[in-house]
């Protein structure tokens, strides 16, 4: 049925210019709410009825003049009836619903898809806080985000994934900190625990992770084992991120 609707709606557009040669009107179908109502409607008439000065029914009487003359409407359309104050209602032949059957099989996977239109979007999601751990919210979010973007893709946009990455500033500050206090053995309660400082069990993992030298990513098996950075920062695709350090502590990992 794309096919068919392409061809109705160029010939709607001729007969549109038709009834008022260099009218600035787009050919366009609604969907009615009721199925009773057909398969399309069109509003042509009632939008071209101020400009020509002219009664919409009238308008859409010869606008339905004009579209049983188009070889597209004879073969496709079923019947055209005005109703309400100028709207056409369009019912389709059974063909032109099963043709849709075809297309779909001969497009295959591509069935849907449109050519490049020449615009760009850039598309941010997820963007996980890599100061606490990952939830399902952030799984839901990729998905959809994701999913937003194939979806424009198949309609010929060129699309940019965007994933902004803190990794500095004053969250990251805290969490290098927070760690700090339980590589030194500090747990929240503790005299001389931060105020500031993020409380979660998390934290605790991350600094016996940091303590075990686990990587923050993938290594080859040739790879040295991290060193204790003055400079690192954390690392938002881990739990078990390098932290910076202002000093080489004694590590304690947690019972």
């Amino acid at each position: 049925m794309i096919q068919a609707k392409q061809d109705l709606l160029a010939a709607l557009g001729e007969a549109i210019q038709e009834l008022s040669p260099g009218a600035d009107l787009a050919a366009a179908f609604e969907s009615p709410k009721q199925a009773s109502h057909g398969d399309f409607a069109c509003t042509a008439a009632m939008q071209l009825a101020r400009p020509l000065k002219k009664n919409p029914r009238e308008l859409a009487q010869a606008l339905i003049e004009a579209l049983q003359r188009r070889p597209a409407f004879q073969t496709w359309v079923d019947s055209l009836e005005i109703a309400g104050p100028g709207f056409i209602n369009i019912r389709l032949k059974a063909a032109a619903k099963q043709a849709v059957v075809k297309e779909v099989l001969d497009a295959g996977a591509a069935f849907g898809s449109q050519p490049a239109n020449g615009q760009h979007v850039m598309v941010e999601f997820v963007s996980a806080n890599p100061t606490g751990p990952l939830h399902l919210g952030h799984a839901r979010q990729a998905a959809l985000g994701d999913s937003i973007c194939s979806l424009f893709a198949t309609q010929g946009w060129d699309v940019t994934r965007e994933f902004y990455y803190n990794d500095a500033g004053v969250q990251i500050a805290t969490l290098a900190n927070s760690t700090q206090c339980r590589l030194k053995g500090l747990k929240p309660g503790d005299a001389g625990w931060p105020e500031s400082a993020y409380n979660g069990d998390y934290i605790q993992d991350i600094a016996d992770a940091f303590c075990a030298r686990k990587p923050s990513r993938p290594m080859t098996a040739s790879s040295p084992p991290p060193a204790i950075s003055t400079t690192s920062t954390a690392s938002a695709s881990s739990r078990s991120p390098t932290c910076a350090m202002s000093r080489t502590w004694t590590c304690r990992p947690s019972a």
